[in-house]
């Protein structure tokens, strides 16, 4: 990547730079006839991590936290089809999502001894996965991501997707990326980081973001189910951001009612629904904490 400011001042640390600039493989298999990319980090004779992203992201959202794992995991971070590198689909479901995660898994080696690391909407589908591939996935690690109590109020937020709009150069489109659910992000060199690998160019001139602009309006059997949570029989763990409006403490409470065995839950300070873009050291630390607990 072009380092657009490094000279320009301590804004960017150096672990952001370390970590960007650690190359991975870029791999992609077919899955019901269209191609699910992933980026693969090696690091032989260590158990497997996937990283999966949020809705309307893709998997460069994590290049900047799996080479710092890799001590510890070799990673495969993908991109769910209608987003990323990934094909789009005339429509799309979780039992297709469940299918693209384990088979990501398969061609990274990765067996259930692995751990899955699901952010927001990818949490969802990683949950989903786990109940109709139990001997696949054996530890999931869900990231502000969960099941809202059902007498908690729907947030009051911009509904995301809607038609793609097409940016006449690169840095008109980086100038306008917001992050959805809408939310400040002091660490302004990740986003713009983000920003600069979410673009594609479009026929006929110009730039758009990397996913369907389709997804939301043909996306079915989604939604969260209380029996999804309670039939999750898996080696579980949870992160969530302090001042998250997406996950709450009520919202923990509820999934700890729910889901049959106990497990470990960390809140990261400072941080809203996009921990790992807010505080991403304490991110890393807490992530470590949990494999720790998790016996991984």
């Amino acid at each position: 990547m072009a380092r657009w400011d490094r000279d320009e001042g301590p804004s960017i640390p150096d672990w952001f730079w370390e970590a960007v600039e650690t190359e991975p493989e870029t791999r992609a298999i077919e899955v019901d006839e269209c191609d699910v990319a992933y980026r693969f980090y090696p690091s032989p004779g260590k158990p497997g991590m996937l990283l999966i992203h949020g809705m309307n992201a893709h998997s460069r959202w994590w290049d900047f936290i799996a080479p710092q794992l890799l001590d510890r995991f070799q990673i495969a971070a993908m991109d769910l089809t209608g987003m990323g590198d990934s094909d789009y689909r005339y429509n799309y479901n979780s039992e297709t999502y469940a299918l693209e995660i384990t088979g990501v898994m398969n061609d990274a080696g990765f067996d259930s001894s692995g751990v899955v690391v699901a952010h927001s909407f990818g949490g969802y589908m990683a949950v989903k996965a786990a109940n109709l591939y139990p001997e696949k996935i054996g530890n999931l690690i869900l990231v502000d991501s969960g099941i809202r109590h059902p007498e908690d109020p729907i947030p009051d937020r911009t509904e995301m997707g809607g038609r793609a709009k097409v940016y006449p150069d690169k840095e008109n489109a980086i100038a306008r990326f917001r992050l959805q659910p809408p939310q400040p992000c002091e660490n302004e060199f990740i986003t713009q980081y983000i920003a600069r690998n979410s673009l594609m160019p479009v026929d006929g001139g110009g730039w758009a973001w990397k996913f369907d602009e389709d997804l939301l309006t043909t996306l079915t059997e989604v939604e969260r189910q209380p029996e999804d949570y309670q039939s999750l029989d898996v080696n579980l763990g949870l992160i969530y951001g302090a001042e998250s409006e997406l996950f709450s403490k009520r919202a923990l409470e509820y999934m700890k009612e729910l889901i049959p065995k106990p497990f470990p839950a960390y809140e990261v300070a400072k941080a809203q629904h996009h921990v790992f873009l807010d505080q991403p050291i304490a991110f890393i630390d807490t992530l470590r904490r949990l494999c720790d607990d998790m016996n991984l």
